[in-house]
């Protein structure tokens, strides 16, 4: 089960707007005394493409998403920005040669754009990480949040791709693959590797990531509410910088900076 289909009715709390492919849910709600669209994409079976009937994020999706951020940009652009949830389990983009034929890549990054458009347009943007988020599906997805969190939970799995196809990629055993995420951590699928690099913003424990209760929903609602306060009028993806393994990132921004403005 897709455990966006399970958060999302709590945490939008309304019906899901008409005009969007099966497998995206749209939900404008309310979040910290102000207007919230709340986006997640879930399996559909009946999907067109095959290869986006199990969460995926494919054509569809991509458009859709793109779809509905944009137009809650442009709603929103002689009022108040409404904070945007990215409510996220995605296991993969669409692979497919139907999908690349008729340009997944396009799509994905349409998506990626409209994330980053209501960012930059002062929209606080919010990536909610309750299942697994992979791949240019998470790309696509969240990813461009200012905000990154993620249920303290050993389903939620971070990663370029899955074990498998990670392990035919590098010519390696899936188990052979284990072995070097426990001493490199941007190998690894586990969330505390992943929170070491320091992209997320806060890891939530609550009593069940699969099928929250009512006061794991008070919980998270809190957290984002939390989370739009902590955005407030900033765009930019700065925070991200503050982790253990990011002082190369770091140092290498500054030298970017020194030499530019010494230009």
């Amino acid at each position: 089960m897709n455990r966006a289909l399970n958060w999302l009715p709590g945490l939008a709390g309304g019906p899901a707007l008409p005009g969007y492919p099966a497998s995206l849910r749209v939900v404008d709600g309310e979040l910290d005394n102000r207007l919230a669209r709340f986006i997640a994409v879930v399996p559909d079976a009946d999907n067109p493409f095959p290869r986006a009937r199990s969460g995926e994020v494919g054509l569809l999706e991509g458009w859709g998403l793109a779809k509905a951020v944009s137009q809650a940009v442009e709603a929103d652009r002689d009022s108040q920005k409404r904070a945007i949830v990215a409510v996220i389990d995605v296991p993969s983009q669409a692979y497919g040669r139907r999908e690349e034929a008729l340009g997944i890549h396009q799509a994905l990054a349409a998506a990626v754009q409209a994330y980053a458009q209501a960012r930059l347009a002062g929209h606080p943007v919010i990536g909610l990480l309750v299942g697994k988020a992979m791949s240019g599906a998470f790309l696509a997805h969240g990813y461009q949040a200012q905000r990154l969190i993620a249920l303290d939970d050993a389903g939620v799995m971070v990663h370029a791709m899955g074990k498998a196809a990670a392990a035919r990629i590098t010519l390696r055993s899936v188990e052979q693959l284990e072995a070097l995420a426990a001493e490199v951590p941007p190998m690894a699928y586990d969330l505390a590797s992943y929170a070491s690099l320091g992209l997320l913003w806060r890891r939530l424990a609550v009593a069940d990531a699969a099928a929250p209760s009512a006061a794991d929903i008070a919980n998270v609602r809190a957290c984002l509410a939390e989370a739009v306060r902590d955005i407030g009028a900033s765009t930019d993806l700065s925070s991200r910088l503050v982790g253990e393994h990011r002082s190369a990132s770091r140092q290498v921004r500054e030298q970017l900076r020194q030499q530019w403005q010494g230009v």
